[in-house]
């Protein structure tokens, strides 16, 4: 960074720009005056700067000079300060329509932005188009936002005029003596860090999507607002393209999908976050767990089970009761003893482990089960299966030794390699280094970080650096997915834990006879089967490939006199081990066409009298048509040929 320096006895700052130039400025210039000084036709394109780092607006006065970079509408952090700015002219708008609603807080976020409102009666869609009208209004008023440092007196006067107790209660929370930030646009006043647009007019192109329900500060025990969600871009090509990829996510959404194709549900009888497995469902899950099953097999893992309950002492023991105690069911009595259902499948392993006296010659040591697990979660965090209250885990650890450490996280990225390719997903790695809250030295986590980044170099695998994101108790190597329309999905995981090892006392016996200190490696390919059945369900559009469809091939006479032989076909698709039905219901064969496209079956056979007479059956395929007249056994070896060569070589010896 540079320094300020004295000319002519006024302060100056100097700012570093992306050529290496320098441009010199008394101390307190806006970035407006910043800007202006570089060229006018950048400050007319200007968004927001970027200095040191940290992102600024035009109005913000710099004191500390350094590198300084300007963005315009084509950096994408310029996007973050647009819809931070549009939701404050949402929120505008909403008092401007709606006079007695109080504001909470509205951020930009990943893909647009939110503001939660106070307002006795629900918004309905007609407000929302409303809504819409006034802030387009606003945007035409092209208003200039501007920036105000004042006392916390100063707003908290500000704001007890507005009778808002949001904004008081947050001004009562920051320190005696800090200088707070106000934002204006027009006659809209909010507490604000900023950084925002210069002004309304460069709002062009919004769109408001949803309401939601929202907790005052994620309180459950506070008052419910309602979260108002929109999005901005600065074209209006972005926008139109946002849109489109929303109806796309809304179409996969595997809630409905769920329901449509009756694979699962969740049903107030049960409790929220807790899952039902229908048939359909459940044929799925199996099918990934078998493959997997055979898969780890191959792999020298054993299967092994813990108790749904355990006793508290035994999460304490593990650091999971100080650790994860919010997210821990409360403890249940049992003859005098506390029990918790347990959140995690690591503490049986390792005492399953402990049984007995451990060699070098048996690690490394692999424990798999597919575990289920229990874990609050708030109400309002809850979405379908990918935010549940119960999941399996497809569990393992492994037990080795320091010096197997690198050769087992280059078979476990092996494997995890393996499983994301045979179900057709892309991904990318990430090496999660030591944060702040760490256990264990300094040493250990070298060389842990080292075993971790040898593995990923062995096998060539780019990753990226995620400094400071492993967990307390070791480094970690996370990989995620993206799924068909490239949303990115946190998946498989690999961490080295020191925490376990420590407190329970893990140990094995070396070759020089001395008892050391074993290292122990969590892991998950699919994180559970809940997520990942979501994630496959949206990632397909409810249409599993052949080899997972709950459903293969269904039969469709033509008429019911067709019947038997559409029985015989049935029972020799069935004899040849492929999923199939029936449909003998007395419809037309358009209907049942139709019927099964909308259950996304992969293969329909229909029959007729000109196939019953010649033993053939007429093919039509999902997504393609009619594929003509062809012989069934020409039908299963096309089913067959559907199944992935990884699946089908993981049941070879099984």
């Amino acid at each position: 960074m540079s320094e300020s320096v004295e000319v002519e006895n006024e302060k100056t700052v100097e700012f570093i720009l992306p050529d290496g130039s320098s441009k010199v400025y008394p101390a307190g210039a806006t970035g407006r005056e910043v800007v202006e000084g570089i060229g006018p036709g950048l400050a007319r394109a200007a968004i927001a700067l970027r200095v040191n780092g940290r992102l600024v607006d035009l109005m913000t006065p710099l004191n500390e000079g350094g590198a300084l970079r300007v963005l315009t509408s084509k950096d994408p952090e310029a996007l973050e300060v647009l819809r931070h700015s549009t939701a404050h002219v949402m929120a505008h708008a909403v008092l401007d329509l709606f006079p007695g609603t109080k504001v909470a807080i509205g951020p930009a976020i990943k893909e647009g932005f939110y503001y939660d409102f106070d307002k006795e009666t629900p918004f309905v869609p007609e407000d929302l188009e409303r809504i819409e009208q006034r802030m387009q209004e606003i945007v035409a008023a092209d208003e200039p936002f501007s920036r105000e440092e004042v006392s916390k007196a100063q707003a908290e006067e500000e704001f007890r005029k507005r009778e808002d107790r949001f904004k008081l209660e947050l001004i009562e929370d920051l320190p005696a003596g800090e200088r707070l930030i106000l934002y204006r646009e027009g006659d809209f006043t909010d507490l604000c860090r900023g950084p925002h647009i210069p002004r309304t007019g460069l709002i062009e192109h919004f769109k408001l999507l949803s309401v939601a329900g929202a907790y005052w500060r994620g309180d459950a025990k506070r008052e419910q607002l309602q979260r108002l969600y929109g999005t901005a871009f600065f074209s209006r090509k972005a926008l139109e393209a946002h849109l489109r990829h929303l109806e796309e996510v809304k179409e996969r959404d595997h809630r409905v999908l769920g329901r449509q194709l009756d694979l699962f549900s969740i049903q107030e009888d049960i409790g929220p976050g807790l899952v039902l497995w229908h048939p359909k469902g459940m044929l799925v899950r199996n099918l990934i767990e078998d493959f997997l099953r055979r898969e780890l097999y191959k792999r020298g893992y054993q299967f092994v089970s813990m108790p749904h309950i355990a006793k508290v002492e035994l999460w304490e023991k593990t650091g999971h009761f100080d650790c994860y105690s919010e997210m821990m069911y409360s403890p249940m009595d049992v003859d005098g003893q506390g029990y918790i259902v347990k959140p995690m499948n690591c503490p049986g392993h390792v005492l399953i482990f402990k049984s007995q006296t451990r060699s070098y010659r048996d690690l490394p040591l692999r424990y798999a089960e597919f575990g289920t697990v229990y874990r609050y979660e708030p109400s309002g965090t809850l979405h379908g299966l990918m935010r549940v209250r119960g999941f399996t885990q497809d569990d393992a650890h492994s037990f080795c030794t320091p010096e197997q450490l690198t050769d087992e996280v280059a078979e476990l990225i092996g494997f995890v390699d393996f499983v994301l390719k045979t179900f057709d997903f892309d991904y990318k790695v990430y090496l999660a280094t030591k944060p702040n809250d760490a256990i264990g030295g300094d040493e250990v986590w070298q060389r842990a970080t080292r075993a971790l980044e040898g593995a990923l170099e062995r096998l060539e695998l780019e990753y990226e650096l995620d400094e400071g994101g492993g967990a307390f108790y070791g480094p970690k190597i996370d990989v995620k997915l993206f799924d068909a329309i490239e949303r990115q999905w946190q998946l498989s995981t690999i961490q080295v834990d020191f925490n376990i090892p420590e407190r329970l006392d893990i140990n094995y016996v070396d070759r020089d006879g001395e008892k050391k200190r074993v290292v122990m490696v969590h892991r998950a390919l699919l994180g559970s089967m809940e997520r990942f059945f979501g994630i496959l369900i949206e990632h397909y559009k409810g249409a599993f490939p052949t080899w997972l469809a709950p459903v293969q091939a269904r039969v469709l006479p033509v008429t019911d006199e067709i019947n038997a032989y559409g029985q015989q076909v049935l029972d020799r698709l069935r004899s040849a081990g492929i999923r199939s039905e029936l449909d003998d219901r007395s419809e037309k064969v358009g209907y049942k066409i139709r019927e099964a496209e909308t259950e996304k079956i992969p293969y329909m056979l229909v029959v007729g009298k000109k196939e019953r007479d010649s033993g053939e059956v007429a093919l039509r395929r999902r997504g393609e048509g009619d594929r003509g007249v062809c012989s069934l056994a020409e039908v299963i070896e096309l089913i067959r040929r559907d199944v992935p060569e990884a699946v089908r070589a993981s049941a070879e010896g099984i």
